[in-house]
């Protein structure tokens, strides 16, 4: 069984404003597309981390 399009949505929105915490990434500080991608996966990494290991 599938999320309702705006749960999911929603979902989508609030990881974006977690990564947006991150001044590289709301910024886009990194000129080349690779190293934004970059950033971004650390970024998902560390927050996915927080959520499944709360400290």
């Amino acid at each position: 069984m599938t999320a309702p399009p705006y749960k999911q949505r929603n979902r989508i929105e609030r990881m974006f404003g977690h990564l947006r915490i991150n001044r590289a990434i709301a910024t886009r500080y990194d000129q080349l597309a690779n190293s934004f991608l970059g950033m971004v996966h650390l970024a998902t990494a560390r927050y996915w981390f927080e959520f499944v290991h709360p400290a």
